[in-house]
């Protein structure tokens, strides 16, 4: 086997197969008379030390080549993890924003969507998804559609708000901005949005808190300033007056309380009726414990409880809210249905494929409350909800109702994503019937 050439070989070698072309050349030149000798010697000195230095790379063993390639690779790959890196927080991060973010084409179709847009629109990231759909076909909102129109057009930015319909009304802002390149994906443009709703619901909120404060509230406060005058002046020595008097006043100063505790818990739940809850509630304890709360009100008028709830699975929802739902309906049936009569509270499993069901928009439940007392016309259902909406205002006073009971019940269910529906017929009396989503396959969990 023939032994490896050395390296004092090697470079021996290719340094004068480098060398003597140069000087061969540098020498017909000079001889010629074609460049001075100078320059001719200055060019072979130079071509000398240039051959001296190929030849020393030639010469370098292939082991030498190995661990300089190797390097090579480990610089590469060094960099490519970076890169990697640096690509996948990139990507966390645009994964993680919780404001919805679009990514959009020339044409105004979405590239690309965060899971808080997919959420947003597709009511959960398990939807069609949004790749591909156009922005003004999927949002009819002009103001938003117009901002994005003039960033494709060649604007740099622009901001503007919008509201967006739904069973609960939501707002947004929004801040559209050209990227300074078309992305390899496609995109020329990111929207962003962010939920103003809380901040429109509390400037509403304020607004509707001091109108019906200031209008419900008048009547009993004129009612305590004149009993109080009265007890001033020409009362002040009757004694039987001003038993009479004082028992009327502390009528009206719970009156009061009650309307101002409604009308701030009202407040409170439409702040965060856009955001539906997640947690598990098992309604039917919740019922009996709701009942059982209840039974001195109904033993007053000897009336009774009779539920139907077996096998009743639990509700997606907040078990705070859905208590106080339930203490309004059942606080109605026992203030308006008949003594010695019974409250009846029912619930059962909405069948695929039915009307209520559809209604609902996905697999639910239905909880009845159902009272034996007078017929309510027709016309009324429909209202029952609106705040301070009564029948028969003057027996709803006389029985302590504040006028804001259902509408409470309706911004609740609403924040469920449920459905109230009432029946009434002089045989069955008034039916209360809630629709709520139901937790399908999840643990149940207790009642608040």
């Amino acid at each position: 086997m023939k032994s490896p050439e050395p390296a004092s070989g090697r470079f021996a070698r290719a340094f004068v197969a480098l060398l003597a072309p140069a000087v061969l050349a540098s020498a017909i030149l000079s001889a010629s008379g074609a460049v001075p000798l100078g320059l001719s010697l200055g060019a072979a000195g130079a071509a000398i030390l240039l051959a001296a230095g190929l030849a020393h790379l030639a010469a370098q063993s292939d082991r030498r080549r190995r661990a300089v390639l190797t390097e090579a690779q480990e610089a590469l790959a060094a960099a490519t993890r970076e890169l990697e890196t640096l690509m996948a927080g990139d990507e966390a991060v645009f994964t993680a924003l919780p404001d919805p973010l679009l990514m959009i084409s020339a044409e105004g179709r979405i590239q690309r969507a965060n899971p808080a847009a997919e959420e947003l629109f597709e009511g959960g990231p398990g939807g069609t998804g949004l790749a591909g759909r156009g922005l003004s076909a999927m949002m009819r909102n002009p103001e938003l559609r117009d901002a994005v129109d003039e960033v494709l057009s060649g604007a740099e930015n622009r901001i503007t708000e919008f509201a967006r319909s739904g069973p609960v009304a939501r707002y947004f802002g929004a801040r559209v901005a050209r990227l300074s390149a078309q992305r390899r994906d496609g995109a020329l443009a990111i929207v962003s949005l962010h939920d103003l709703t809380a901040l429109k619901r509390a400037e509403q909120m304020r607004a509707d808190f001091v109108a019906n404060a200031s209008h419900e509230l008048r009547t009993p406060l004129a009612s305590l300033l004149g009993f109080i005058e009265t007890l001033q002046g020409p009362a002040r020595e009757d004694a039987e007056a001003q038993r009479r008097f004082l028992s009327v006043m502390q009528d009206q100063g719970r009156r009061m309380a009650r309307l101002i505790e409604d009308l701030l818990s009202l407040s409170r739940i439409e702040l965060q009726e856009h955001t539906p809850p997640r947690g598990r509630v098992d309604l039917a304890g919740l019922v009996r414990s709701v009942a059982g709360t209840r039974h001195p009100q109904a033993h007053a008028k000897s009336m009774s409880f009779v539920f139907d709830l077996e096998g009743l699975p639990p509700v997606i929802g907040d078990g705070d809210e859905l208590a106080q739902v339930l203490q309004n309906l059942v606080d109605n049936a026992i203030k308006y249905g008949r003594a010695d009569s019974q409250v009846r509270i029912g619930g059962r499993v909405l069948p695929s494929g039915g009307s209520a069901a559809r209604r609902l928009g996905r697999p639910g439940i239905a909880l009845s409350v159902n009272n034996q007392g007078e017929e309510i016309a027709r016309e009324h259902l429909p209202r029952l909800t609106e705040r301070f909406y009564r029948v028969d205002a003057a027996r709803s006073r006389k029985l302590g109702g504040t006028g804001l009971g259902l509408a409470i019940v309706k911004h609740i269910l609403n924040r469920h994503r449920g459905v109230l529906e009432v029946e009434s017929t002089p045989e069955a009396g008034t039916t209360f019937t809630v629709l709520l989503p139901r937790a399908e396959g999840e643990r149940r969990t207790p009642a608040a």
